[in-house]
C-alpha cells in the first residue's frame, strides 16, 4: 500500500513531447504510482495560449501561463520548452525552491550545464537529463550509473537522426544532399531551417554532454570541433561504398594523450567513413547509436529511435520515476562528477586515419611528388588507387589537350595537425590541380 504522499508534477512545455509525457502520465497513473511508492499528481502545463488546438487531448484546466506559481508549487518541473531562456531561468527557479528538475533540453545544458548542476548540488536537488541525448536511447544513465566503476576511453555516436537519414539516402538510393534533404523535410525528419542538423550544431551539443558525462570533466561546447555534412558528395559516398565504407556523421568523445604525455580529452563531431563491418555502418533511416567503448566492459552499443513525442516522452518519464523514488527513499540527489578536470585538447592533437581525394596532372613522376609531400609531414601512406578523368581543352587559345587522373589515398593513423600540413602542401603543389576532399576514417 502506498503511504508516501503523492508527488507533485510541474510540466513546462505541451509540445510534441509535453503532450505525450502528460498523456501518458494521466493514463499510467495507477502502475507510475506502484512503481515509484508514491502517486505522482500532474499539476499544471505551462504553455504560451492555453486555449491554442492540441494533438492530443488533455484536461483543459491544466494549462496554464502562470510560470512562476506552477514551478514554486511543484516538487518535480519537466522542463521541455527547449531553448536557453527562459528555460535556464525556470530550471534555477525550480532547484532554488527545492524542486527535483528533468530536461531534455541539449542546447541549455550543453552551454549551461555546470552552472545549473552546482545550483542543484548546492540545496541537494537533482538534476536528470536522459532525453537530451539520443532521445529513448538509454545513454546517460548507463555512463553515469552502470560504468560508474570503470574508465570509458571512446565514444562514437550517431546522434542526429536527420543527418543519418540524409546520408543513409545517399548511400542506398543515390540521391545528392539536396534531394534527401527534400525527402527528410517532407517527412517531418527536417526542420523548416535544418542547419543546427546538417551544420552539425545538435551534435556537437550532444557531445559536449556525453564527453562531460564520460570523463568527469566539464566539456564547453566551444570546445567541441564541429563539421557538418553539407560538403558531402555522392562522389564522396560511391568512393567511400566502393572501399567498402559508409559516411556517417560521428560525434566522438576521446581519451588521449598529448606528444608531451599530457592526458587529456578530445570531443569533435564530423563526417567520416566507417567500415561496412562496424555496428554503426548498419544504422540505417533517422534512427540514432551510441558505440562506447570501456576499459573493463568492452565495446557496448546502446541503439534505437533518436527522437519522435512518445519515443523522447519514454526517456523523460524513466527519469521522473528515478527522482520521485529518490523522494520516497530520502536522502539528497547527486551532483555531475567533474572531479577529472582533464584538459580539452584541440583537433590538432587528434589522432585518425584519412582519406585523400586528389586531382592531379597525368605525368611521369607524379606519384613520386605527392608521395614526398606526405613524407614531409610523417603521414604514412597505406593505400593510392588511380582513375583517369577525361581530357580537358588547355587554357591557351592553342594549348594542348591536357589529361588529369584522380588519386585516392588512403593514411595510416597521423594527427590532424600533420594532416592539415599536408594538405595545404598539396594544395599549392603545381602537379596537383584540385584537393577534391579530405574525409577522416574511424572505427577501424
Amino acid at each position: 500500500m502506498i503511504e508516501y504522499r503523492n508527488l507533485r508534477v510541474a510540466l513546462l512545455g505541451g509540445g510534441s513531447v509535453g503532450a505525450q509525457v502528460a498523456r501518458l502520465l494521466l493514463e499510467q497513473k495507477e502502475e507510475l504510482a506502484n512503481r515509484v511508492g508514491a502517486g505522482l499528481d500532474l499539476v499544471g502545463i505551462l504553455v504560451r495560449d492555453v486555449n491554442a488546438e492540441r494533438t492530443v487531448d488533455l484536461p483543459q484546466e491544466l494549462f496554464t501561463t502562470d510560470a512562476e506559481s506552477l514551478i514554486l508549487g511543484a516538487d518535480v518541473v519537466i522542463e521541455l520548452i527547449g531553448g536557453l531562456e527562459p528555460a535556464r531561468s525556470y530550471i534555477l527557479m525550480a532547484i532554488n525552491s527545492g524542486a527535483d528538475v528533468v530536461t531534455a533540453n541539449k542546447a541549455l545544458l550543453a552551454a549551461h550545464g555546470p552552472e545549473l548542476f552546482e545550483a542543484a548540488d548546492h540545496v541537494g536537488a537533482q538534476l536528470n537529463y536522459e532525453a537530451a541525448v539520443a532521445g529513448a536511447i538509454p545513454i546517460v544513465r548507463p555512463l553515469r550509473d552502470s560504468l560508474a566503476g570503470d574508465q570509458v576511453n571512446r565514444i562514437l555516436g550517431i546522434v542526429n537522426g536527420t543527418t543519418n537519414f540524409i546520408l543513409d539516402r545517399m548511400d542506398v538510393a543515390g540521391d545528392t544532399l539536396e534531394e534527401a534533404l527534400a525527402v527528410a523535410t517532407e517527412l517531418g525528419y527536417a526542420e523548416a531551417d535544418p542547419t543546427a542538423d546538417i551544420g552539425g550544431y545538435d551534435a556537437a551539443q550532444k557531445a559536449a554532454i556525453l564527453a562531460s558525462l564520460a570523463f568527469h570533466t566539464t566539456v564547453p561546447l566551444a570546445s567541441v570541433y564541429r563539421e557538418g555534412i553539407t560538403s558531402v558528395t555522392p562522389e564522396q559516398i560511391e568512393s567511400a561504398r566502393k572501399a567498402g565504407y559508409v559516411v556517417k556523421l560521428l560525434a566522438i568523445c576521446e581519451r588521449l594523450v598529448d606528444e608531451e604525455g599530457r592526458a587529456g580529452v578530445s570531443a569533435r563531431v564530423y563526417p567520416a567513413m566507417v567500415p561496412r563491418s562496424h555496428p554503426l555502418a548498419a544504422v540505417h533511416g533517422a534512427n540514432n547509436a551510441v558505440f562506447v567503448e570501456a576499459e573493463a566492459a568492452g565495446s557496448l552499443m546502446f541503439y534505437g529511435a533518436g527522437a519522435g513525442g512518445v519515443e523522447t516522452a519514454s526517456a523523460v518519464l524513466g527519469d521522473l520515476v528515478s527522482l520521485a523514488r529518490r523522494h520516497v527513499a530520502g536522502g539528497p540527489g547527486f551532483a555531475a562528477s567533474s572531479h577529472a578536470d582533464l584538459p580539452v585538447f584541440d583537433i590538432g592533437s587528434v589522432t585518425t586515419r584519412y582519406a585523400v581525394t586528389l586531382e592531379v596532372a597525368d605525368e611521369p613522376g607524379v606519384l613520386a611528388t605527392i608521395a614526398s609531400v606526405f613524407a614531409d609531414h610523417h603521414v604514412s601512406l597505406a593505400l593510392v588507387e588511380q582513375s583517369m578523368t577525361p581530357a580537358q581543352p588547355g587554357t591557351a587559345s592553342h594549348a594542348p589537350v591536357s589529361s588529369t587522373a584522380t588519386l585516392v589515398i588512403g593514411t595510416h593513423e597521423a594527427t590532424e595537425a600533420a594532416l592539415a600540413a599536408t594538405v595545404n602542401d598539396l594544395a599549392a603543389n603545381p602537379v596537383v590541380t584540385q584537393v577534391a576532399s579530405v574525409l577522416r576514417v574511424e572505427g577501424v
